[in-house]
């Protein structure tokens, strides 16, 4: 995004149909995969298969869309949010709607897991970066706001898809919510561009061009000689001639010469400002927190509901499944730690550090509950803390400025997608290793409080290294995007 085609954030205004249509977007395509747990138990009962390989539909659903983040940037980035939103809702609908005819569960790991994950993926990098367009000052309670709707979109399809199988039975189920997502598209109608996608840009240069100006016609030098032959055949005939048709393939030769070299130097552009981003130390801690984080932090999500079940704790699914629980105080979390966000002398990096100890410690205590209350107070601590996803961005830009945001995102999203997708599929195979979730539970805990650990000692050094040099908080960084060591002291 270049500097001449940014507009200053209004900070309101039609910012705010924004958010509710990005809240809506978000809550359509993130309820079913965020109450996953309540479609596990049908799916091991319906294909028999082991829990290891089921639970890949779950992990996938939540990985894929992350991993693809950098890809569903660019798309952003070049085709602006409204495009992308609208391919996403056919894509969420349609893999929901594939799976209801699902024969096993290699077809459920596509569409469900793959194709929903991709469409999700698409939703989430629009709303995100539309949402940081729109705003500054309110920046952290508008993604409050926005990210919010993945939970409430959770607790509302737990119940809502429970009821389904219980009168529709699965395929049905699975059908009603496809058509619910078809809303998405409507949903991407308010998205008003802020400034006009990339290409759009290029659509409107190529506009402008003349019709002989073409990529074929820009070698120099081939262009003279064979001008020159056709000013001589005019001179000699009175007409032109279209040049002969192996100096057409040799100007064809040339432009896709250009058109490699004009590709290999913006890779190695992407290359270059992609470790520049690593060397930063507060960001590579926050990329290696992330990924021990999503190694763990997604085993409750699709576990802890077959975990009640195993144990006896419930005769199958309660009223108010976990997931649900876990969904509506992660939406709690996502609010609170969103408008906490906003006040000037919250350090959010040691914010974000302490929900993921926190998370860690209430994983290690699963094993040792043996009733389905504990088990409830669990999962509403694991789902506040979960609302930390909407400190994510805003940190992000903290570090690395938001000129840098979506790449810098788009990298921290493919660590935590690919550490979702590996997560659940570990743990269920640890339990048809052990027949228990105790050392599964035990595994994730213990990676989750590592990953809080290091990114709060590598924080935590920075701070102490340059407390004494921050003085104006709302504009350092701004001015040192590159000098993690001031950034540290802000965020």
């Amino acid at each position: 995004m270049s500097a001449g085609n940014t507009k200053q954030a209004p900070d309101g205004g039609w910012g705010w149909a924004i958010v509710v249509a990005s809240f809506m977007g978000q809550l359509l395509a993130y309820g079913s995969p965020q109450s996953v747990g309540v479609l596990y138990p049908e799916w091991l009962n319906t294909f028999q298969d082991g829990k290891g390989t089921t639970a890949w539909v779950g992990s996938l659903v939540s990985g894929v869309g992350l991993i693809a983040s950098p890809i569903c940037s660019a798309c952003v980035v070049n085709f602006g949010a409204r495009p992308v939103t609208i391919f996403s809702g056919v894509m969420v609908s349609g893999g929901l709607m594939l799976s209801a005819f699902a024969p096993n569960v290699q077809f459920l790991i596509f569409s469900y897991g793959i194709v929903v994950g991709l469409g999700c993926g698409l939703v989430y990098a629009a709303t995100v970066t539309i949402i940081c367009q729109y705003f500054d000052k309110r920046r952290g309670l508008a993604l409050g706001i926005v990210t919010t709707g993945t939970s409430i979109g959770g607790f509302l399809y737990a119940t809502v898809q429970n009821e389904f199988i219980a009168l529709f039975g699965l395929d049905g189920c699975l059908l009603l919510i496809g058509c619910f997502a078809l809303n998405i598209i409507a949903c991407a109608g308010l998205m008003r561009p802020l400034h006009l996608p990339a290409y759009y840009l290029k659509q409107r240069a190529a506009l402008v061009e003349k019709a002989e100006e073409k990529v074929l016609d820009k070698s120099p030098v081939l262009e003279d000689s064979i001008k020159k032959k056709q000013s001589v055949n005019v001179l000699i005939t009175g007409e032109t001639k279209e040049p002969p048709p192996y100096e057409k393939s040799l100007l064809s030769y040339v432009a896709l010469v250009r058109l490699m070299k004009k590709k290999q130097k913006e890779y190695l552009e992407y290359l270059k400002t992609t470790g520049e981003l690593l060397q930063n130390r507060v960001f590579s801690a926050m990329c290696v927190s992330l990924f021990a984080y999503c190694l763990g932090a997604y085993t409750p999500l699709l576990f802890l509901e077959d975990l009640a079940q195993n144990e006896g704790l419930v005769d199958g699914i309660s009223t108010i499944p976990l997931v649900s629980i876990m969904s509506i105080a992660a939406g709690v979390g996502k609010l609170l730690l969103g408008i906490t966000m906003d006040i000037r002398w919250m350090n959010s990096i040691f914010l974000y550090s302490f929900t993921l100890l926190g998370s860690g410690v209430a994983l290690l205590i699963i094993p040792v509950t043996k009733n389905y209350t504990g088990l409830q107070v669990i999962s509403a601590v694991l789902g506040f803390f979960s609302g930390n996803w909407s400190v994510v961005p805003y940190i992000t830009t903290k570090v690395v400025g938001m000129d840098r945001l979506t790449e810098a995102y788009g990298i921290l999203m493919f660590f935590g997608g690919f550490s979702i997708i590996l997560g659940p599929p570990v743990a269920g195979w640890i339990y048809d290793w052990m027949h228990s979730y105790d050392l599964a539970f035990y595994f994730s805990g213990s990676f989750v409080l590592l990953g809080g650990a290091g990114l709060f000692l590598s924080a935590l050094s920075c701070w102490n290294k340059n407390q004494d040099e921050t003085k104006t908080p709302d504009t350092e960084y701004t001015e040192y995007t590159n000098d993690y060591d001031k950034v540290a002291t802000v965020a």
